[in-house]
């Protein structure tokens, strides 16, 4: 199980990430683009992912993942805190970090992380 404080974390701990209440839910952000989110209360979130990805995660564990409201078309996924694995979710925000982020500053973090 992991915890939204768990779940914000490891989206805080990525360059230039920060979290803004939007919508009573909250959005977490690197350079004002948003690329996951999900209520304190609440018992799932939403990550930012390819169509590609969403297809494959919810055809392995439609337990876990499932089509994101409102922005599912576009291959958010909602991910449940209580069943997903902590290293499997960190890689998928982590990813959706990467999606959002300019070019450069993925590079720079790549580098840093390489090796």
């Amino acid at each position: 199980m992991v915890t939204f404080d768990e779940f914000r974390a490891m989206a805080l701990a990525l360059p230039e990430s920060a979290q803004e209440p939007t919508w009573d839910i909250e959005t977490l952000r690197v350079r004002h683009k948003i690329f996951a989110m999900g209520a304190p209360e609440g018992g799932s979130v939403t990550v930012k992912a390819s169509p590609e990805d969403q297809a494959e995660l919810l055809a392995a564990e439609p337990a876990v993942f499932s089509f994101a409201p409102y922005v599912g078309r576009h291959g958010w996924v909602r991910v449940r805190l209580d069943l997903v694995d902590p290293e499997e979710l960190h890689d998928l925000v982590t990813e959706a970090w990467r999606r959002t982020a300019p070019k450069r500053l993925v590079r720079e973090f790549d580098a840093r992380h390489s090796g």
